[in-house]
């Protein structure tokens, strides 16, 4: 792990570039209270300590990260703040009912504007041009026609389906010649590494405390309801020690959690687990999500004039409908920021920094990036990195508050979390201060995501899943229909 600002200016081009520094914070200063403790320093956790703070300024917020604000997903993703969700529309009225699923879906799309407001006074490159997704041959056309032809009949999202003619009207040109194209206006373009640690740094001026290079080990709820008769009287404190000596998290009967770390003890009567893709690293979530490997490039900024002849407008990210995802976007200063799947998954959940750079990965995702646009000339990759992402094991995110134990937790994107962060913060501020919302009544709410097996039962079908939509690509590729491989991975992908 990098132990100095440089040294974190080396995840990711957007670490690089967000204009800060990246010197850690001070750790957890020995044993500490607060009103909420927030175990996890993204956009998931800041968020909740932004609309916290609005709520109730007066709140006592101990945000605490093992390394920096920022350092996961949060500062390494694709820079789509799309109204993407992990389940499709489909798959969330099968769960949750028809009127269920359109109120997630107008909170998703709401939340795209909401990100602006809200960090109104953040620099993050925030352009709202839309996402296009290419149809390069008949199988990805028809995936293409289906999903306009379901926003249709929902109602909600504003798909648009391109044929060729609109997508060269556009002055798109993907190579291969495009048959079609689904625009979404619900995308904007940013910065995600400005966003979050300037998201960070607002969150501060509202009073929050942001502990860096903090490893939390553990943590447990209180034993009582906080405003119970057990939970006021303030008798019967434990400490938070094991017979050996070593710290464990212990519930507590004086209506405080505590959060276990290798500085301190954090004592709150609400804890907030906003660990996502990092959450496999902690005993107690260790199976609540697998983390999925997403990689990305960034090349030399290019010319206006080759900009213009590919077509990509400023703001516009894009992608095309093959099943092992791909995404991309023209960045401020006028690079291609470039991702997709294709990472192994490591046995037993494994997180490492030597898993975020996969040279072959990335020739792969050049190679994809010259096969869309064969106009390029030759370019220079400048970066390349990546990092884990949380996968449930039913592709359901979700918030939850358990109102006994104090204890709350958002995640399980799939990707998919630039807004929803934002999304889940709003949320679970309204659940913890008891704000009646129409957000605290989404259908992603008290969730629950089975756990993934154990292993290698989790290895084999993690892996599995991965070269099942490489074939699946193939096969459309081959048959030019619809593939039948992902027909029938479809149901385990919230779709």
């Amino acid at each position: 792990m990098p132990e100095n600002g440089g040294g974190y200016g080396e995840l990711s081009f957007w670490h690089e570039t967000c204009g800060d520094d990246l010197t850690p914070r001070a750790p957890v200063p020995d044993d500490i209270e607060a009103d909420v403790a927030i175990i996890g320093g993204g956009l998931t956790g800041l968020w909740t300590a932004w609309y916290l703070l609005e709520r109730d300024p007066g709140l006592r917020i101990a945000v605490i990260e093992r390394e920096i604000a920022g350092f996961g997903a949060s500062g390494r993703n694709g820079g789509w703040c799309s109204a993407l969700f992990p389940q499709s529309t489909a798959g969330l009225e099968r769960r949750h009912g028809r009127d269920a699923a359109l109120r997630m879906r107008r909170a998703m799309i709401d939340t795209v504007d909401e990100v602006a407001r809200a960090a109104d006074g953040i620099a993050f490159d925030y352009a709202k041009g839309g996402t296009i997704a290419f149809a390069r041959n008949p199988g990805q056309l028809r995936a293409a026609q289906a999903e306009v032809a379901q926003a249709r009949a929902y109602g909600v999202d504003a798909l648009e389906l391109w044929g060729a003619d609109r997508v060269r009207a556009a002055g798109t040109k993907p190579g291969t010649g495009a048959l079609g194209a689904a625009f979404d206006p619900a995308c904007a373009r940013i910065h995600p590494g400005k966003l979050v640690r300037g998201l960070a740094r607002a969150v501060e001026r509202r009073g929050a405390a942001i502990y860096e290079g903090t490893h939390v080990t553990s943590w447990a709820g209180r034993a009582a309801p906080f405003d119970s008769p057990a939970a006021r009287s303030g008798s019967g404190k434990r400490t938070a020690r094991s017979g050996s000596g070593k710290r464990t998290a212990r519930s507590g009967s004086d209506g405080q959690g505590t959060v276990v770390t290798d500085h301190g003890i954090v004592r709150a009567p609400h804890i907030v687990v906003a660990t996502e893709g990092y959450g496999p690293g902690v005993r107690q979530t260790h199976r609540r999500v697998l983390p999925m490997y997403s990689l990305m490039i960034a090349t030399e900024p290019l010319a206006d004039a080759v900009w213009d002849e590919i077509g990509i407008s400023p703001g516009q990210t894009f992608a095309d409908y093959r099943h092992l995802i791909v995404y991309g976007q023209r960045t401020a200063d006028n690079r291609f920021a470039f991702g997709g799947r294709g990472a192994p998954y490591h046995f037993a959940s494994r997180i490492d920094p030597a898993f975020d750079r996969v040279p072959g990965v990335f020739r792969h995702l050049a190679a994809t990036l010259a096969e869309l646009f064969p106009q390029l000339p030759r370019f220079e990759v400048t970066h390349a990195w990546g990092g884990p992402l949380g996968v449930p094991r039913d592709w359901h995110a979700s918030v939850s508050y358990d109102r006994a134990s104090g204890i709350a937790s958002a995640g399980g994107y799939v990707g998919d979390g630039l807004a929803t962060t934002n999304l889940a913060g709003r949320t679970l501020a309204d659940l913890l201060t008891e704000t009646p919302s129409e957000l605290t009544e989404l259908p992603w709410v008290g969730h629950r995501s089975p756990d993934w097996e154990v292993e290698p039962l989790r290895w084999i079908a993690a892996n599995a899943g991965t070269t099942a939509m490489a074939f699946a690509d193939r096969e459309e590729r081959l048959t030019g229909r619809p593939s039948l491989i992902a027909k029938l991975m479809a149901p385990l992908t919230g779709h």
